[in-house]
């Protein structure tokens, strides 16, 4: 009971707090009036902090900016890194940046030690539990980092067999390589269309196609991509003619794409198994084997047991 008082005490200074905040600054001149003020006054960078950013600013922000710190000390050297790259392969989600996961790490690690104390209370079994569900809440915004790069590789490499055969269309009726691709950008839908817009737009701020089909590369980590993209990359270079080097391309993605299918149908017997014996077996059982023990029962017992 006594964590139970403390978490509903921490939860009424916080509204308080919230409150006196917000009524705080919403105090004084507003509109023409606060301009007119500001103009008369000397305006120094603290009192223009306090009197133009509103409550989010003031209270959301560098209570995330801390954890923020909290969370870069925490870490191993190099994290940032391997979340922008993370958030690169997840197609870089617009409210997220790396900084932005770090600050949410500090957060959920805040909340884990506080729900641990509050489930164990303070003794060594709240500590235990801290420690448990803050580790936990920490590394939380990593593993959903790695399944949304995850889960957009696969859209990836659903979508690129489509998309090559349409490439391989449009260059082989006459098309530029780079019309081509403007094509296939417009006219497909999914996680490829927007990696063949930015090979374009990079293409088109200046650099090389070589160039931007490696950062292609280096941001779907996939066996058929970086196969694509070093072909492209070498035809580039050499001079082959593009139009044969997609036709060798799209029949081999077709040839991987069947391989794919008959592996994963493969996996399906042993995936079954274990749902076949602990789910359906039983209810086959019963159905077809109770009638019969029942009645067996009753033949030996004379029903006594029944």
């Amino acid at each position: 009971m006594a964590s139970v008082y403390i978490g509903v005490g921490l939860i009424a200074v916080a509204v308080f707090g919230l409150v006196l905040a917000l009524s705080f600054g919403s105090g004084g001149p507003t509109g023409v009036a606060k301009s007119l003020a500001m103009i008369e006054g000397v305006v120094t960078q603290r009192s223009a902090v306090k009197t133009e950013l509103d409550a989010k600013d003031r209270l959301v922000e560098p209570i995330f900016n801390r954890a923020q710190r909290i969370a870069t000390v925490l870490s191993p050297q190099g994290t940032s890194d391997r979340l922008a790259r993370g958030l690169e392969r997840a197609g870089n989600p617009s409210p997220w940046t790396a900084e932005r996961v770090m600050g949410a790490k500090g957060v959920a690690l805040l909340i884990g030690l506080l729900l641990g104390v509050a489930y164990g209370g303070f003794s060594l079994r709240g500590f235990v539990f801290a420690l448990g569900f803050g580790g936990a809440a920490f590394w939380l915004p990593n593993l959903l980092v790695y399944n949304a790069a995850l889960r957009r590789q696969e859209q990836v490499a659903t979508g690129l067999a489509e998309a090559l055969d349409m490439l391989t269309v449009c260059v082989e009726a006459g098309q530029g390589f780079d019309a081509a691709l403007v094509q296939v950008a417009r006219s497909t839908d999914g996680p490829i269309s927007g990696e063949f817009a930015r090979v374009l737009s990079e293409v088109q701020i200046g650099k090389s196609r070589s160039e931007a089909f490696a950062g292609l590369g280096d941001r779907v980590s996939l066996s058929d991509v970086k196969n694509f993209v070093s072909a492209i990359i070498q035809a580039d270079k050499l001079g082959i003619p593009i139009a044969s080097v997609l036709r060798e391309q799209t029949a081999a993605m077709r040839l991987s794409r069947r391989q794919r299918a008959e592996e994963k149908a493969q996996k399906v017997t042993v995936k079954i198994l274990f749902p076949l014996l602990l789910c359906i077996f039983p209810a086959m059982f019963v159905v077809i084997l109770g009638p019969g023990i029942i009645r067996m029962i009753t033949t030996l017992f004379g029903g006594n047991l029944l």
